[in-house]
């Protein structure tokens, strides 16, 4: 076997396919691999690079590889798929990435690798997410099954336990719905005190994080929005321009042109789900609190809101936010609000 120049690895839960190329881009490595054989095939091998597709799984191996002295670099799988001849296996997704992660413009997107720190942080806020989730729907179904005997409450959680003190309390409630009510009951405040436990810890770890409290001071985001920042983007420098950064969430409308006329559909929903909710949502209430009299709006947000809906105005408020967040990400400067209240015409748009 030649000196290999690169390895494409096809990773899954149990079994992984292997497939390097030496020097003169032959095939030289075709090689399937149990779990525990991995580590100790790699590091009998002498430093190359090593190509996976970027999965949760794979910044947990690049990081291994990297111990043992290899190049290790993630691919999104979108960017390896069109390198797959026929069909799909893992022989033909190994030679894939092997093929993909030597094309210049595939290089160009190469994923960050997560240290094990920023994967802990990310799942502080997956876990908070999901029992917000369950916490809404708990105080959905004790709302719907209380309206089938004639109790209603006001709008938000607040007014939950309220109604569960007067559902207990009613006697011409049949026993079977009290016990399922106190049931439910439990299991709501149960889910709220975690809610309320992993919030504390997101407040250490936004206090904590330098970057994450400068995020913070940009106008719609807060602290949830400012750790998703952190988390999601550890290496900014991966992205060429805020624009860059602003298509990878997704903020970007989609291009469906041809023949010399424009189209220009709705956002690409590219990137990460919740970041990109998270911005949207955070744009607006920043809106809703600019239509109470609230907050003053920039000059480029107010002729913004004169000639869009607020739902649109939102999407673009969340695009000009990530490219702002980005600019103070690369540069390590704070958010500098006179420079957003300036007129329009001589304020350049962020990077």
């Amino acid at each position: 076997m030649g000196k290999l120049i690169r390895i494409g690895v096809d990773t899954s839960k149990s079994v992984f396919q292997l497939h390097g190329v030496d020097e003169s881009e032959r095939a030289a490595l075709k090689k399937r691999l149990r779990r525990k054989e991995v580590l100790k095939f790699f590091s009998e091998l002498s430093p190359t690079r090593i190509g996976m597709e970027a999965c949760g799984a794979a910044h947990f191996w690049a990081r291994e590889f990297r111990k043992l002295g290899h190049e290790a670099v993630l691919i999104p799988p979108q960017y390896v798929k069109p390198y797959v001849d026929r069909g799909k296996n893992d022989m033909a997704d190994a030679e894939a990435i092997c093929e993909a992660m030597s094309r210049p413009k595939v290089q160009k997107r190469f994923v960050a690798v997560k240290e094990a720190e920023s994967q802990a942080g990310q799942m502080l806020m997956g876990l908070r997410d999901q029992l917000v989730r369950r916490r809404t729907q708990l105080s959905n179904t004790i709302r719907g099954h209380a309206a089938e005997f004639g109790f209603v409450a006001a709008k938000g959680l607040a007014n939950i336990e309220p109604l569960l003190l007067r559902l207990a309390d009613d006697e011409h409630l049949p026993s079977l719905a009290r016990e399922l009510f106190v049931l439910l009951g439990s299991e709501f405040a149960g889910i709220d005190r975690q809610v309320r436990s992993l919030d504390a810890r997101l407040m250490t770890f936004h206090r904590g994080d330098e970057v994450s409290r400068r995020l913070a001071e940009i106008p719609g985001v807060g602290p949830i929005g400012a750790c998703l920042l952190a988390l999601k983007a550890p290496d900014p420098s991966a992205f060429r321009s805020g624009r860059d950064f602003a298509a990878f969430i997704g903020l970007t409308p989609k291009d469906h042109s041809t023949a010399g006329k424009v189209r220009m559909g709705g956002i690409t929903r590219a990137g990460d789900e919740a970041l990109r909710k998270t911005l949207v949502v955070g744009a607006t209430a920043l809106i809703q609190q600019i239509n109470r009299g609230q907050s003053k709006p920039s000059p480029w947000l107010a002729a913004l809101l004169e000639r869009k809906p607020p739902k649109l105005a939102a999407v673009a408020l969340a695009n000009k936010t990530a490219r702002i967040a980005w600019k103070l990400m690369i540069s390590g400067e704070r958010y500098d609000q006179t420079r957003d209240m300036a007129p329009a015409d001589i304020v350049p748009i962020a990077a």
